[in-house]
C-alpha cells in the first residue's frame, strides 16, 4: 500500500532522519512510538505530501485512499456536526432523479457519533460552536465514517474521555484497513497493532508484534549490539596493537600493512556502540512540608452545574500520605472532586476544610488552565517568584532544564507549545512551591513513554498526598494504593490497589473498569456513612487553663486512636491481597468483615478527633 524509499530530513543543522525506508502492507497495524522530537509527525506530514523529504521516495499503491487525524486544530466551520461526520456527502436527494445516495451514511455516522461521545442533540449543531477536542472527535467520526483503507492517526486519544476511548479501540480491532497510529498509549498500543516503528537516532526501526513485544525485542537486540560491537573493538585493538608493534619493522611491513586495512574494513563494516535514548525528563518533587494528619475534609458540600445536580450531600476525607485514584463513569463528577478538593471552583453548600499545614497543588486536565499562554516559558515559571520561595532567574532554569526546556527553548511562547510541551511545564511549574497535597487530572496526557515512566519515578519518591484521575492502567498501578469509585453522586472506596479494585468488583476488564459504572456493596459507601457527632460545645464561660490541657490530651489520645485503625486498615488490607488467606474456608470473607468494620471506625474516630481539634481552637485563644 505505501513504499517509503531512503528519505531523508532535516531542518538547518538539525538532521531528523537519514535514510528511512518502510514498506507498509494492508493488513499492517503500526504503532510510531520515540521521543518528543524525534520526528514522528514530520514523517507523517512527508507521507501526506504536506512536505518534501530532502532526498528519497514515497508512494502510495495506486488507487489507495487514506485518511488523516492531525494531533491538535482540525478546522471546522459553519456545517453541523452531522455533515461533519459525513464529509458533506449528499444525505438527501435534490430531485426525484437522484439517485447518488448511500442511504446507511446518516444511521453509520450517527452511530460513531454516538460511540465518540455526542448526543443526539448535538447533531444539528454547528462544529465550530463546539470546544476543539470535540471538533477533532467530529473529524474522527468522519475518519471512520469513510472508511478509508489506511487510517494515519497522530496522538488520537488525548481529545477522548475513557468511555470514548474504549468504544474507540473496540472500533478499531473491527475496522477492515491499515492502521498508522503515533500513540503514548501502552494498553492501546498493545491492543491494535502488530508491528511497531521506532523513530531513534535518526532512523527508523521496525519491530514485530505489539508494544509490549516491542520492549522485550528492543532489549534483546541492545544487549547483541553491545556484545557485537565488544567483539569487534576487541579484535580492532588486537590488530591495532600488532601494527603498533611491528609497523616500522621492514621485515614484517607488508603483514602490518594487510593488517591496517583488515582495521579499516572492521571499522566500516562495524555496528554502533548503542547509545543512551535521547535526553529524557528526569527530575524529583522536593520533599514538601509535612502535613497534618487530615489533610482535607468535605462536610455534605453540595454542587450543580444549572439544572444538573452533581453532588447533593457529599461527605469525603483524605488523610495524609494516601494515594488514591479517582474512577467512574464519564459524567460522575471525578474531575469536579478534584477540582473542589483542590478550592479550584467555589462549593454551593456545605465545607470544604484543609488540615493544618496543607498546601495544595492542582495538575489539570487543560494545560493552558494553569499557564499564561501569552508569556514564555520562562516567565510562566518566574511569575511564582514570591518573597518566601525567592526563586532566583538561574533556579527557574534549573528546574526547567529537568523538563528538557534548555537553552533558547525557555523562551518560546506557551501559544506555541506542543501537548506534550505544555504538560511537561505545568509539571515544572509544580517545583517552585511544592505541594504536600497534589492533585492530577489525567497527568499523563501528551507525555511521550519516557516522560511517563519519569514521572511514575518522581511520584513514587514523593512523600506528599496523592489524588489522580488517570486512563493509563500501568500509571494508576504503579501509584495507587486505594481507589475510589465515583457513581451518581456516590463514592466508594476500596482500601487497596489497583489488582484489589478489579477483585472485588468483579470487573471483567481492567480498563473498562475505569468507567464502570456499578455499585458493588461490600466497601463502604462514604457517603452514606453517618455518625454521631461529638457534642458541639454550649456557648458559655471560657474555658480554663486545665481545661484546655484537658482537652488536648483528648484531641491526642484520639489522633493515636485514628493511627493505631489506620495501621490495622493496612494489615487487613495486605492479609487480603496474601494467597494465603484464601486456601482457608471463609478466612477471606472474614477478613473483608473486619476491614469494613475497621473503616466503619476510622470514619466514625476521625470525626471524633475532628470535633475535639476544633472545640480546642475554639477554646485556645481563651488561654492568651
Amino acid at each position: 500500500m505505501l513504499t517509503i524509499a531512503d528519505i531523508s530530513k532535516s531542518y538547518g543543522t538539525r538532521e531528523l532522519f537519514s535514510e528511512v525506508s518502510l514498506f507498509v502492507a494492508r493488513t499492517d497495524r503500526f504503532g510510531l512510538v520515540g521521543p518528543n522530537g524525534a520526528g514522528k509527525s514530520t514523517l507523517f506530514n512527508l507521507i501526506l505530501g504536506e512536505e518534501s523529504p530532502d532526498e528519497g521516495t514515497i508512494t502510495w499503491e495506486r488507487g489507495a485512499d487514506f485518511g488523516f487525524l492531525p494531533q491538535e486544530s482540525a478546522p471546522a466551520g459553519n456545517e453541523t456536526i452531522l455533515h461533519l461526520a459525513t464529509s458533506g456527502k449528499k444525505l438527501m436527494p435534490t430531485d426525484d432523479e437522484d439517485y447518488d445516495i448511500d442511504w446507511t451514511l446518516e444511521p453509520r455516522a450517527k452511530k460513531i457519533l454516538a460511540g465518540l461521545g455526542f448526543r443526539e442533540g448535538d447533531h444539528d449543531k454547528p462544529a465550530n460552536t463546539f470546544s476543539g477536542g470535540w471538533v477533532m472527535r467530529a473529524h474522527l467520526a468522519r475518519l471512520l465514517v469513510s472508511e478509508p483503507a489506511q487510517l494515519l492517526l497522530d496522538e488520537p486519544t488525548n481529545h477522548l474521555d475513557l468511555e470514548a476511548l474504549i468504544w474507540f479501540q473496540e472500533y478499531l480491532t473491527r475496522y477492515p484497513g491499515g492502521l498508522l497510529v503515533i500513540s503514548h498509549d501502552r494498553a492501546f498500543l498493545n491492543a491494535l497493532c502488530n508491528g511497531m516503528l521506532e523513530l531513534r537516532g535518526g532512523s527508523l526501526h521496525r519491530y514485530t508484534g505489539n508494544y509490549d513485544d516491542f520492549l522485550i525485542e528492543k532489549e534483546a537486540r541492545k544487549t547483541q549490539q553491545a556484545s557485537v560491537f565488544k567483539n569487534q573493538q576487541r579484535e580492532i585493538a588486537h590488530l591495532q596493537k600488532f601494527v603498533d608493534r611491528f609497523g616500522a619493522k621492514a621485515s614484517m611491513a607488508s603483514r602490518a600493512k594487510s593488517k591496517e586495512k583488515q582495521i579499516e574494513r572492521l571499522k566500516d563494516e562495524a555496528v554502533e556502540e548503542p547509545v543512551e535514548e535521547l535526553k529524557r525528563m528526569n527530575f524529583r518533587f522536593p520533599q514538601p512540608p509535612r502535613s497534618g494528619l487530615k489533610v482535607i475534609t468535605l462536610d455534605h458540600v453540595q454542587q450543580a452545574y444549572g439544572d444538573h445536580v452533581v453532588y447533593r450531600d457529599l461527605n469525603f476525607q483524605v488523610e495524609r500520605g494516601q494515594r488514591i485514584v479517582l474512577v467512574g463513569p464519564n459524567g460522575a463528577g471525578k474531575s469536579t472532586l478534584l477540582k473542589i478538593l483542590g478550592d479550584v471552583i467555589p462549593i454551593q453548600g456545605g465545607t470544604r476544610e484543609l488540615g493544618s499545614s496543607v498546601i495544595p497543588g492542582y495538575f489539570a486536565q487543560n494545560r493552558t488552565d494553569t499557564l499564561n499562554v501569552a508569556a514564555t516559558v520562562f516567565e510562566n515559571v518566574m511569575e511564582l517568584r514570591t518573597e518566601a520561595n525567592q526563586l532566583t532567574e538561574q533556579r527557574a532554569r534549573t528546574i526547567l532544564a529537568a523538563f528538557l526546556f534548555r537553552k533558547d527553548d525557555v523562551f518560546k511562547r506557551v501559544s506555541v507549545l506542543s501537548g506534550g510541551e505544555k504538560s511537561r511545564l505545568a509539571l515544572a511549574r509544580l517545583l517552585v512551591d511544592p505541594p504536600n497535597f497534589l492533585l492530577m487530572d489525567e497527568p499523563t496526557t501528551h507525555l511521550d513513554i519516557a516522560s511517563i515512566d519519569a514521572l511514575v519515578h518522581a511520584l513514587k519518591q514523593f512523600e506528599g498526598t496523592l489524588v489522580f484521575i488517570s486512563h493509563d492502567v500501568y500509571f494508576i498501578r504503579a501509584l495507587a494504593s486505594q481507589v475510589l469509585h465515583v457513581h451518581a453522586g456516590r463514592l466508594t472506596t476500596y482500601a487497596g490497589d489497583y489488582d484489589y479494585y478489579l477483585d472485588k468488583s468483579k470487573a471483567t476488564n481492567e480498563r473498562a473498569a475505569l468507567t464502570a459504572g456499578f455499585t458493588d456493596a461490600r466497601p463502604v459507601q462514604i457517603a452514606a456513612v453517618k455518625v454521631a457527632a461529638a457534642p458541639k460545645p454550649v456557648a458559655g464561660p471560657k474555658l480554663s487553663a486545665g481545661e484546655i490541657r484537658k482537652l488536648r490530651t483528648e484531641v491526642g489520645k484520639l489522633e493515636e486512636a485514628v493511627a493505631a485503625l489506620e495501621a490495622k486498615q493496612t494489615e487487613l488490607a495486605g492479609q487480603l491481597e496474601s494467597p494465603e488467606s484464601y486456601t482457608i474456608a471463609g478466612r477471606a470473607q472474614q477478613l473483608n468483615r473486619e476491614l469494613s468494620a475497621v473503616t466503619d471506625q476510622i470514619q466514625q474516630a476521625t470525626q471524633a478527633w475532628e470535633e475535639a481539634e476544633k472545640r480546642l481552637e475554639e477554646a485556645a485563644p481563651s488561654s492568651g
